[in-house]
């Protein structure tokens, strides 16, 4: 006859219980630092990513500055010539060719078309988020800070070239500026010594009035155009020296 023993189970000790608990949680925090790890490497590079792609941005914005400022240099200095020579109607008797150029080519003005690829990217997906140093985001919105002053400063400056016009539109033969214009937008000067429609001094000094605050207003736009140079030139040197 078989005798059968009731089998008694083993019961764990709390320390067994503890180690398996320890192990668990040191195998998902160990898994949540290598995550956060990722993560902060893939955020790192995305970081350097946006700061060599602004870096570009702003070299495009440097060379389209100093180009534009030696433009609006020159137009100034023909303004400059036009004002002269309204201010003195015996003169402008004398140099129909020069007066006729100068008044088409000198009101000519261009806007600062800036790069802001990578920053509208930063602006509007929350990238700047991920520029850790505070200074180099206060750098950034800096030089980004003064385009609406510019923008500002190009409206008012397009008022007033209307206002020269609708002057100008009382002086100026239209016959001989549209025989002086080129297919591929350019203006020939002349050679024959047009006259103006009117040599009366009150029309010549009002339409050099008007010549004159487009001046300032184109004066004060160099300024900002090269202090706006200065700053990108100076964000890349910074941001390239990170």
């Amino acid at each position: 006859m078989e005798v059968h023993h009731h089998s008694h189970t083993k019961r764990n000790k709390w320390t067994h219980y503890f180690w398996e608990f320890l192990m668990l949680f040191l195998a998902v925090f160990c898994g949540f630092l290598a995550e956060y790890q990722l993560e902060h490497k893939i955020e790192k590079d995305r970081e350097k990513q946006y700061l060599v792609s602004l870096v570009t941005d702003l070299k495009d914005d440097s060379r389209s500055l100093e180009e534009l400022i030696r433009y609006e240099q020159t137009m100034v200095k023909k303004l400059d010539t036009l004002i002269n020579l309204l201010n003195q109607p015996a003169q402008a008797k004398l140099s129909g060719d020069q007066l006729y150029y100068v008044a088409r080519i000198g009101p000519r003005s261009n806007p600062f078309g800036s790069n802001t690829r990578t920053f509208d990217q930063l602006r509007n997906s929350g990238g700047f988020r991920l520029i850790r140093n505070v200074e180099t985001s206060n750098k950034i919105a800096a030089y980004y800070g003064q385009f609406p002053t510019l923008r500002l400063l190009e409206e008012n400056y397009n008022s007033e070239f209307n206002s020269y016009k609708q002057v100008a539109g009382r002086i100026l033969d239209p016959a001989i500026l549209r025989s002086a214009e080129q297919e591929d937008g350019g203006i020939l000067r002349s050679t024959n010594n047009p006259s103006l429609q009117t040599y009366d001094p009150v029309s010549l000094k009002e339409l050099a009035f008007h010549a004159l605050q487009m001046n300032g207003s184109r004066r004060g736009k160099i300024g900002l155009l090269e202090n706006l140079k200065k700053t990108a030139d100076e964000l890349i040197a910074y941001i390239s020296g990170k």
